[in-house]
């Protein structure tokens, strides 16, 4: 490749470890410069030609680097994206994007003034599942859809000490996984017409939301995100139903786990998953009336990190839109909303 983007990590915790620190550890069109860590040197294993730095100014006043990894808790996102632009760098901010669409609509009018990049890491895109689902949808084989169910299920019966379990206006699943499951919505469907949202506290004395039921109504279906602390025996991942049939995948992308073994993103096998977590089709199509199994399509981070390597030396158009990023921003702002006024809320 061409010389690589310069490139440097705003913090070091799990998102730096497991999501962004591999896929650029051997993406030939990145060179990690600097590594914010106030106290610890953990990302010397994957890049100790790296120089780590105790402060974010040290990262800005940097000349060399030209693109910031803003993945640093939820609070922190839309201010050091903001900090950045304005130093001339390109941004890439963890999910979720921000807090408020307000925001997001003011980074992206930054970003546009500076005529710097801005996009999002919504990873989720590039899962097994969702790759398998939407392969499934644009065979055409389930007919009209009349319905659609995704599950971002875990059980945690006891909060760990972390800053995701600290009570706030943003703090809980919502946001967390919520970004994802609404953004793999929009992408799949746009914009719903309304949206209704329930959100609880189901672990005893937790000071978060963590669970929630949305519905987004679109005009022939609905579009149902389920999320839950609590699930000892998890259903089906995703269920979809539709005039001709029906299609439901169980289990998860599996490189996340990989990825906390310290396994690299690289190798024919990478994002491949056993078959007995294929996805299950009964439609009308098959013959006879069966159940068939449907392959599992590896899923794979990396593509996000072409992406963004081609937008910054090409001039590419980024696979993840700052206006995309703001709209799953708005819906969750209407979820809140939904769930306080009890009552469904047009979009």
């Amino acid at each position: 490749m061409e010389h690589p983007v310069q490139i440097a990590l705003a913090s070091y915790g799990m998102s730096g470890q497991v999501f962004h620190g591999p896929f650029l550890r051997v993406h030939p069109g990145f060179r990690v410069v600097k590594i914010l860590e106030r106290s610890k040197e953990i990302s010397k294993t994957l890049f100790p030609e790296a120089r780590i730095v105790t402060t974010f100014d040290q990262l800005l006043e940097d000349p060399r680097i030209e693109v910031v990894i803003v993945n640093t808790p939820d609070r922190f996102h839309y201010e050091m994206a903001r900090q950045a632009l304005q130093a001339d760098k390109h941004v890439v901010v963890e999910k979720p994007f921000t807090f408020t669409s307000a925001e997001a609509d003011e980074l992206i009018g930054l970003a546009k003034d500076r005529q710097k990049l801005l996009t999002v890491y919504q990873n989720r895109r590039w899962d097994s599942d969702f790759l398998t689902l939407k392969q499934v949808m644009e065979s055409g084989v389930l007919g009209q859809l009349v319905e659609y169910e995704s599950h971002f299920d875990r059980f945690r019966t006891v909060a760990p000490h972390t800053w995701k379990e600290e009570e706030g206006d943003h703090a809980g699943v919502l946001y967390n996984l919520g970004s994802h499951l609404v953004d793999q919505a929009l992408v799949l469907f746009g914009l719903p017409e309304a949206v209704t949202a329930h959100l609880r506290k189901v672990r005893p004395g937790s000071q978060i939301f963590d669970y929630f039921d949305i519905r987004l109504h679109y005009p022939s279906f609905a579009a149902i995100l389920k999320c839950s602390y609590l699930v000892k025996e998890e259903g089906p991942r995703y269920t979809l139903h539709g005039t001709e049939g029906s299609f439901l995948k169980w289990g998860i992308d599996p490189q996340e786990e990989a990825l906390k073994t310290g396994t690299l993103p690289v190798g024919e096998e990478w994002g491949k998953e056993p078959e007995s977590k294929q996805g299950w089709l009964n439609a009308l199509a098959n013959q006879p009336d069966t159940i068939v199994r449907v392959p599992t399509v590896p899923g794979n981070y990396t593509p996000f990190y072409d992406n963004l390597y081609h937008a910054v030396r090409h001039r590419m158009a980024l696979a993840v839109k700052p206006q995309e990023a703001r709209d799953t921003i708005r819906i969750l702002e209407l979820c809140l909303e939904s769930h306080l006024l009890r009552r469904t809320i047009d979009v």
